[in-house]
């Protein structure tokens, strides 16, 4: 049993006021809050050991590298990676996407084809064009259905011998479904295609154990679980990560540098030149603490209780539709009510204190799909309640008032 009013004691940001009001905090799928837990290491940090890592040998240097891969290991541990040079610290799942983007850029011949779902982010779809614009590889789609979900008849006709990577969300930022990614893993598989699961959605949500998975490739936002920004893991099969060139070049990264040669160092550091987000890893790992202290089950049952909860209220609101309707979803509504445009709607709830998010969010061919500009979106997390869909719902009912 979850209490909602302790947890919310640790995120200070919840008893703020917006516009007079007090915040209804519903744009947790773009950003979570930060708990004090994570807040204290990251003043921690800075007050106490911020010093560069692996290079040094002075005693602040050894403790900041001890802390870092001890963040490298909780992660390792928590995403259930066989080994911990298998996590590659990055800046966030876009980073992690295009490292593999470019790795693959040496690996792909032209006619080769790589396949992603019409559920995706941006940052899972422009990678992939600029890496066919490269190699001449061709990007296919797996289509999606009214209720949100994917088309899986046509996935497994459009895979083949030629199939060489398959790409899709764990969930659909913009309408919450969870994709079945364990067939998608099995069906690219059995073709020979390696599988890249963008985490990003549901690393709030979902435990993903990725050895039970098999999945070749995991990408994971730390802003999304509590952690900071700028900070986020690509976790790689071991294998796949030894045949993948160096995404850049630089420090940290290399074994022996000659103006004549340079070799590369070993996993994980191949992937991550230069200094990195050192107080950004550190954190990351105290937010994996912070949320397993919680329980992923015990989120994951409150949060179907908010969804369920949100979709009678808003479904009541006569004009009000909900996009991606299916039961398989995380705690996203994302919805509109006809005549009334999302932005409209969006600056309205700010006024009244309540924090969505409006427009495509970045999933622009799903906007095109519905044929409209874009969908209010409401995104729940465990320190929510149903007293602030309450609000939220006698928002949306003024605000539709407002401007019909």
């Amino acid at each position: 049993m979850i209490n909602v009013q302790e947890i919310r004691k640790d995120f200070p940001i919840l008893s703020r006021s917006v516009n007079g009001k007090p915040l209804v905090y519903f744009d947790n799928a773009a950003t979570s809050q930060t708990p004090n837990q994570v807040v204290d290491v990251i003043v921690d940090y800075y007050h106490n050991y911020n010093a560069n890592i692996h290079r040094g040998v002075h005693s602040l240097s050894q403790e900041a590298t001890d802390k870092y891969e001890a963040a490298r290991i909780k992660i390792q541990q928590h995403f259930n990676a066989a080994k911990s040079h298998e996590i590659i610290f990055t800046s966030g799942t876009t980073h992690g996407i295009n490292l593999v983007a470019n790795g693959f850029s040496a690996l792909l011949e032209k006619g080769d084809e790589i396949i992603v779902s019409a559920l995706e982010h941006h940052s899972n779809i422009v990678p992939w064009q600029m890496l066919c614009e490269r190699t001449g590889a061709v990007l296919k789609v797996i289509p999606m259905t009214e209720e949100g979900t994917l088309d899986m008849v046509t996935f497994e006709a459009v895979l083949s011998e030629k199939t060489k990577l398959v790409f899709c969300n764990h969930v659909s930022n913009a309408l919450g479904t969870i994709n079945p990614i364990e067939t998608i893993i099995e069906k690219a598989h059995a073709v020979g295609a390696a599988v890249l699961i963008d985490g990003a959605q549901a690393s709030p949500h979902i435990k993903a154990d990725v050895q039970a998975l098999d999945v070749d490739f995991y990408v994971v936002s730390a802003h999304k679980m509590c952690g900071p920004t700028g900070a986020g893991m690509l976790y790689g099969k071991e294998a796949w990560l030894q045949k993948l060139p160096p995404y850049q070049g630089g420090g940290e990264m290399i074994a022996e540098v000659t103006f004549e040669k340079t070799t590369y160092a070993d996993l994980p550091h191949k992937f991550e030149a230069g200094t990195p987000n050192i107080c950004g890893g550190i954190a990351f790992g105290a937010a994996i603490d912070y949320m397993n202290s919680v329980g992923f089950d015990t989120i994951a049952t409150y949060e179907d209780e908010l969804l369920q909860y949100a979709t009678e209220k808003l479904s009541t609101i006569a004009g009000l539709r909900i996009y991606g309707p299916n039961d398989h979803k995380a705690a996203v509504i994302s919805f509109n009510i006809e005549g009334i445009h999302p932005y409209d709607m969006g600056v309205i709830l700010d006024k009244l204190g309540i924090a969505v998010r409006t427009g495509h969010h970045c999933a622009q061919p799903i906007m095109d799909f519905y044929n409209i500009p874009g969908t209010v979106r409401a995104s729940f997390a465990f320190y929510n309640t149903k007293e602030e869909i309450d609000i939220l719902f006698e928002g949306v009912v003024r605000a539709k008032n407002m401007l019909s």
